[in-house]
């Protein structure tokens, strides 16, 4: 192909990408973003983060605190420090563990990949239980045994651990959540499966 036909079409290509808003125009848009979503920029994070979830939503209530990133820190330790003592974890190690004031259903967390050996209680790891989705919660309990790693985590709105969070193995990591990335952005899909949930975990969230 000549470089002024190359020229040519690649015009034609904004022009109906960017410029273009007739019907074809937006259809020709959405469809390529699908696709460079889909199979650019996604993979690309994925190579980049080390995880198949490089960016994950969060599609329930067991991390959130009451007031979200406006809560009351010392009320919400009162609230839950009985739970904590279980794992021999005070008011002034969870104030240096990262998510502090937890995170809501809806937030989007960028992920990286989760090295056992690099994690430390309070870390927020996502692991594969069974369930549906992966489990986005905080270590509270990690074992070591001869370089095998087993890790035990506990929502911080839940009121105690579900018994898939009891020993979860090296195989059932999918990554590590370092920082929210988007607050609440994850409504615009979660929107659309609130009706196959139970009626209890539907909505916004409460504090238990």
């Amino acid at each position: 192909m000549q470089r002024g036909s190359l020229k040519k079409y690649s015009k034609k290509f904004w022009h109906l990408l960017w410029k273009d808003d007739t019907w074809k125009g937006w259809i020709f848009s959405i469809l390529f973003l699908f696709i460079f979503i889909k199979f650019i920029f996604f993979p690309t994070l994925s190579f980049i983060t080390g995880t198949a979830l490089p960016l994950a939503i969060v599609e329930s209530c067991s991390m959130y605190h009451e007031g979200n990133l406006f809560s009351d820190y010392d009320e919400w330790w009162d609230n839950h420090e009985i739970k904590y003592q279980r794992y021999i974890i005070n008011k002034l190690d969870f104030e240096e563990y990262i998510f502090k004031k937890g995170f809501n259903k809806g937030d989007i967390l960028f992920v990286v990949k989760a090295k056992p050996e690099k994690l430390k209680v309070g870390d927020v790891i996502i692991f594969e239980a069974n369930y549906r989705n992966p489990l986005i919660h905080r270590i509270i309990k990690i074992k070591n045994q001869n370089g095998t790693y087993t890790f035990s985590t506990v929502g911080d709105n839940n009121k105690g651990q579900l018994e898939v969070e009891k020993e979860i193995t090296e195989d059932q990591l999918v990554g590590q959540a370092v920082f929210k990335l988007a607050p609440y952005v994850g409504w615009g899909k979660l929107i659309f499966f609130e009706w196959t949930k139970s009626e209890s975990e539907r909505g916004l969230c409460k504090a238990n």
